[in-house]
């Protein structure tokens, strides 16, 4: 049986394959570019968004992070150039993007398809009226199911403490 490598390797050219792993280190660079001139929070309220006619295009989540990323501006262009000098990197765009962190934007993306995926109720039975624990067995996700119970169970417990404290 043959790896995905060697599949990919015989539907691609070698040189094909060399600049799409360039393109992923570019992208994956930069926490590492930031850290190193001091501004490494910054990775996590921006991305690299595209890499066009040699223009770094940068997405901020902030206007405040645009402006530290400003001031970082030419140190940052010039550890694009070094690492990356087939690139002919010639500039850097700072964009401000829709709000959200990059990382929060692909955490709710991945929750948004899990969820349309595979947290399918069935129908709700015939009968509503049966206490809420037996609801769970509708839920095909088991372990949805289990978190839901334990979610509800630790509610159950801190609305019992606030009526026994009142």
């Amino acid at each position: 049986m043959k790896t995905v490598g060697e599949i990919l390797s015989t539907l691609f050219d070698r040189q094909f394959m060399e600049k799409a792993h360039e393109y992923s280190k570019f992208f994956d660079s930069w926490e590492d570019i930031t850290a190193k001139n001091g501004i490494a929070a910054a990775a996590a309220h921006s991305r690299i968004k595209d890499l066009d006619r040699g223009i770094v295009l940068v997405e901020t989540d902030h206007p405040g992070w645009k402006q530290i990323l400003q001031t970082k501006q030419s140190k940052l262009l010039n550890d694009f150039r070094l690492r990356f000098p087939e690139m002919d990197i010639s500039g850097i765009s700072l964009l401000l993007g829709s709000g959200k962190p990059a990382q929060e934007e692909a955490k709710v993306e991945n929750i948004e398809k899990r969820t349309e995926q595979s947290h399918v109720l069935e129908e709700p039975p015939a009968h509503a009226a049966e206490p809420a624990m037996q609801g769970y067995d509708a839920i095909k996700d088991e372990d949805l199911k289990e978190k839901l119970k334990k979610l509800g169970q630790t509610v159950a417990e801190r609305e019992k403490g606030r009526y026994n404290n009142t």
